[in-house]
């Protein structure tokens, strides 16, 4: 990918200032390249943001951050890009409570021993299936410790693949085990039906092409106090990385958006910008949207037979990409202490019907201000609650464009609002209010307490990031389009074939939440060195302390109409 000259490659273009666009800036600060990064919003983070509104700050993002605790390479890779120093790290020692329509609940403890009597208490009868899915558990907390994340797959020698597999031998049954399994098919084992259909939403939302393998990961980083939520959240956390790119030396411009890539002579050489400008640079990495990097700014060549079947054919199938999500914030003039942190609610067909794209009959209700008590006024609560979402019947109701640039004062904007179609506020406004009402039923009183509402659909993340149909993490893994995706990475790296001084970064070079685009910045500088025959190095920030961890219990308890639900069911013959 390197352009063949004996000229040495010195400077770099970098589209994004999301986490995976930043975290490209700093490693290739840190290994001598000057750096620019080109962002189209006015702030850093790309999905990784929140926003004020009258008074409040509303955090979209974070809800668990894999890596936020030491003991294994996740960590590593924060601290190396200043993302923590400095700050409270926040677990509750429930990671998600599943509330089903009976008025049931299940707490799914992180640890292994809580869980295993919590589960067994609600239904005996699934004693044996509850100790397996514990016992494997307890197998990856210790597996997190050698789970591979500094040095991408492709790089590895002989050696170092066999060392890398050897340190997974003494787990090898717990791993094999979890990822040929699929979670709906190992829930569907569980006699009581609570927990049959509980175990899905774990995660919070439902992922019909998980296996039991991301279930126990996300549990086990939870459980080692390594997923928790860093304070400051979600742009805090962007903001943090933003402050060691610049402390490295880098240059950030906002308010910036890239038209195309220019290519000469099959080499990337630089961008054009929407206001017809250029820049140049001996590398070009886009760190944003993978099909308006492929499709749009490269016009859809360069791609060869595999990445042209993957961005002209297997994205448009229904599963390929992650969904985006309707999400409703209120802010509350007082406190709501009976306020979990986390629950999913499952929910009947008809409250579904109120809220339009949902794919799964649930809904996920954070009180956000427990996550994050500095963003909100004292007294006050922030609820955040959201639903996976397909963006198709939002774009029916739609009757402009989806994102578009005006200039303001001379200098161009591109993500202000855009006018939509009667029938989208309508259904937005129907969701709102379906939500409230749920939550009324369940909180009474936080409907006369709502000074703040704000609504956004796919089609709002689309705006704001112009990500391939809103969604938030690009590529499905542990499907066609993942797993080809990484096949793709191990043969040509993250760039493209045919064209040199050229790769791609952050969710869409692979797959997963934030850490994965953070880990890509890195293995993306990894293959740049390669390329240029130098050595890669990385430091950890030592400007400010490491993080420190605090522990928040969650009691069991039941809302009022969580019991009335229970009583009704108790009382059918």
């Amino acid at each position: 990918m390197s352009s063949g000259e004996n000229r040495p490659r010195e400077t770099m273009i970098i589209i994004g200032a999301g986490l995976g666009g930043l975290s490209t800036g700093c490693y290739a600060q840190m290994n001598g390249y000057r750096t620019r990064v080109l962002e189209m919003h006015e702030i850093p983070g790309g999905c990784c943001t929140a926003w004020e509104r009258g008074g409040f700050t509303l955090d979209a993002c974070v809800s668990w951050l894999l890596g936020s605790g030491p003991g294994n390479e996740m960590h590593q890779i924060w601290l190396e890009l200043g993302a923590l120093q400095g700050k409270e790290i926040r677990h509750f020692d429930v990671f998600n409570i599943v509330r089903g329509t009976d008025g049931r609940a299940v707490h799914f403890y992180s640890d292994p021993d809580r869980l295993e009597a919590h589960l067994i208490g609600i239904s005996p009868a699934d004693a044996r299936l509850v100790r397996k899915f514990c016992g494997q558990l307890r197998s990856f907390r210790a597996a997190l410790a050698v789970y591979p994340f500094l040095k991408p797959v492709g790089l590895m020698g002989r050696r170092e693949r066999w060392r890398m597999l050897a340190s997974f031998l003494p787990y090898f049954n717990a791993v094999r085990t979890t990822i040929t399994v699929l979670m709906t098919d190992f829930s569907a084992r569980f006699k009581d039906p609570l927990l049959r259909e509980a175990f899905n939403f774990i995660l919070y939302e439902k992922h019909p092409a998980f296996p039991v393998l991301p279930f126990h990961f996300q549990l086990a980083s939870h459980a080692n106090l390594s997923a928790g939520v860093p304070e400051g959240g979600s742009l805090g956390l962007a903001e943090s990385i933003e402050a060691r790119y610049r402390r490295l030396g880098g240059e950030v411009a906002y308010n910036t958006k890239v038209e195309s890539v220019i290519v000469e002579d099959d080499r990337a050489v630089g961008v054009r910008l929407s206001d017809g400008g250029e820049l140049r640079a001996d590398i070009v990495v886009s760190a944003c949207d993978g099909y308006t990097t492929t499709m749009k700014f490269l016009k859809g060549e360069y791609l060869g037979e595999d990445y042209r079947k993957l961005y002209t054919e297997t994205i448009h199938e229904p599963g390929m990409v992650f969904p985006g999500y309707f999400t409703l914030f209120l802010g509350l003039s007082r406190p709501f202490p009976e306020g979990d942190p986390c629950t999913t609610y499952l929910i009947d067909e008809a409250m579904a019907a109120e809220l339009t794209g949902i794919r799964h009959p649930s809904i996920n209700v954070q009180f956000r201000s427990r996550h994050y008590p500095e963003l909100s006024p004292d007294g006050t609560t922030v609820v955040y609650a959201t639903y996976f979402c397909d963006i198709a019947p939002w774009r029916a109701l739609d009757e402009g464009p989806e994102q578009v640039t005006r200039t303001r004062g001379g200098q161009e904007l591109h993500t202000l609002p855009v006018r939509h179609g009667r029938g989208y506020y309508a259904a937005k406004r129907r969701a709102r209010e379906a939500l409230v009402g749920f939550l009324e039923q369940r909180h009474p009183g936080l409907r006369d307490a709502i000074v703040v509402r704000d609504v956004s659909s796919p089609l709002t993340q689309v705006r704001y990031t112009g990500n391939y149909d809103g969604t938030v993490l690009g590529w499905q893994p542990f499907v066609e389009s993942g797993e080809r995706l990484e096949e793709l990475i191990k043969k040509h790296g993250p760039g493209l074939p045919g064209l040199r001084d050229f790769y791609q970064s952050g969710v869409w070079a692979t797959t997963g939440g934030l850490i994965r685009a953070a880990a890509a910045g890195r293995h993306v500088m990894q293959f740049v060195c390669r390329d240029d025959g130098k050595p890669f190095t990385a430091s950890l920030d030592l400007t400010a302390p490491p993080p420190t961890h605090r522990v928040i219990p969650v009691p069991v308890r039941r809302t009022r109409t969580d019991a009335e639900e229970a009583m009704k069911t108790e009382r059918r013959p």
